[in-house]
């Protein structure tokens, strides 16, 4: 299948190197091109100059991002990339989601940064990621890196007084037994900014963010914020997407937001401080999780949520967009019934693109077999709410009834 290259000819150095020119610069007018060390004697012996790291080659977002997830384990493994990279070359997929950090809090690429090095995977990942990357840029594909955030095991195991506490004493496990950073523990934020700066200089095109939030499951009465006092949970959420924004957007790194799939059609900030309107401004895409499986029975009228796909994607990408563009939360709050409104928050905001919507989708066998025609109403549903975009997740990297739906249609002879 023909594709359409959307290879730009920007081309981004490291940050260290950017400092060595921009030093360079300043002194030229100042300085010899060639520094000399003097010996003992009368000779003067040229300095070794230091070889510029190679300039990394990023692709532009497209118009119409169609994309699939792909796990540490899976970057690692010669079998996943091959059939990958068949999917994503004979079908109209043109993007990849590759986890950078996953649940683990593990890294899943090499790395000498002082701030990061303790934390990389010896179990998964993939220790050519650059050149992994680079190969999927040779296929024309848009490559997205997933780093989880609060969600972070293994920084808490090495910085214990930054976790969610227990009450009684100790750190706060979920009902997975993984650990959370405190959304309001600032010292981590900046490890956040380091692990995307170094992800983007490897080659990845955006950077998608996941567990942005607090703890979800679990004794949440148990739990103990040690950091943010006198601020609410979506007021500390807020705080760390504005600083996420004004390190990364200088940059010219496109960024985007995981967010629950009921961030759509709720007003509060459903008790993790997740709030639509909050992070608008400071991500260039919002991917609301609207997997069908993962809404209460009743949502949307359906006593089984997994009975109509279409309809629960429709009601919350139509919702979503519908907030999205608004100039005000008055209308949508007060006037769409799919609002869950308990005390609606009226003010005035930005209109924004509706385009800065693109929905997670599922393609994975819970708590039913996903058909073929499931995976394709969800398309259909994004679409009828004017969205060209989309992301689909599989965690075991399969997509069976993806694969049936975006097959190449057969070619009579």
């Amino acid at each position: 299948m023909m594709k359409i290259s959307w290879r730009s000819s920007v081309l981004i150095f490291g940050v260290g190197f950017l400092i060595a020119v921009g030093a360079a610069a300043a002194s030229e007018s100042v300085a010899p091109k060639i520094s000399f060390v003097r010996s003992e004697g009368t000779q003067e012996i040229p300095a070794p100059v230091p070889e510029a790291p190679p300039p990394v080659e990023h692709i532009r977002t497209p118009d119409a991002v169609r994309g699939i997830y792909m796990s540490q384990c899976a970057a690692g493994t010669p079998s996943f990339r091959t059939s990958f990279l068949k999917m994503l070359d004979e079908t109209a997929l043109n993007a990849v989601v590759i986890d950078i950090r996953d649940y683990s809090g593990k890294i899943a690429f090499p790395t000498e940064n002082p701030v990061l090095k303790d934390m990389v995977s010896d179990e998964c990942g993939a220790r050519d990621m650059k050149e992994w990357v680079q190969v999927l840029h040779d296929h024309d594909v848009y490559v997205i890196g997933r780093i989880t955030v609060f969600q972070n095991p293994a920084y808490t195991k090495l910085h214990p007084e930054q976790a969610v506490q227990k009450k009684g004493g100790g750190i706060w496990k979920d009902k997975n037994g993984l650990a959370f950073v405190d959304v309001g523990a600032k010292e981590y934020w900046s490890t956040v900014v380091e692990l995307s700066k170094e992800s983007y200089g490897l080659g990845f095109d955006e950077l998608n963010f996941d567990y942005i939030r607090f703890p979800s499951d679990g004794d949440m009465k148990a739990a103990v914020y040690s950091f943010g006092a006198g601020k609410s949970k979506a007021e500390a959420l807020e705080e760390f997407f504005k600083y996420l924004h004004e390190n990364l957007e200088p940059l010219g790194i496109v960024t985007s937001a995981d967010l629950f799939g009921y961030v759509t059609v709720h007003d509060d900030d459903l008790g993790i401080g997740q709030i639509l309107e909050r992070a608008l401004p400071y991500f260039d895409y919002i991917d609301p999780m609207v997997y069908p499986s993962h809404y209460n029975s009743g949502f949307a009228g359906l006593k089984n949520v997994n009975s109509d796909t279409y309809k629960v994607v429709a009601v919350s990408m139509n919702t979503a967009v519908a907030r999205t563009v608004a100039t005000t939360t008055r209308n949508v709050f007060l006037g769409a019934v799919a609002i869950a409104s308990t005390s609606p928050q009226l003010y005035e905001k930005k209109s924004y693109p509706a385009s800065a919507m693109r929905p997670w989708l599922q393609s994975f066998d819970y708590p039913v077999e996903y058909t073929p025609a499931m995976v394709a109403a969800q398309i259909k549903a994004n679409e009828d709410a004017g969205l060209t975009s989309y992301l689909f997740w599989d965690a075991a990297n399969k997509y069976r009834s993806l694969r049936q739906v975006l097959a190449p249609p057969a070619v009579d002879r």
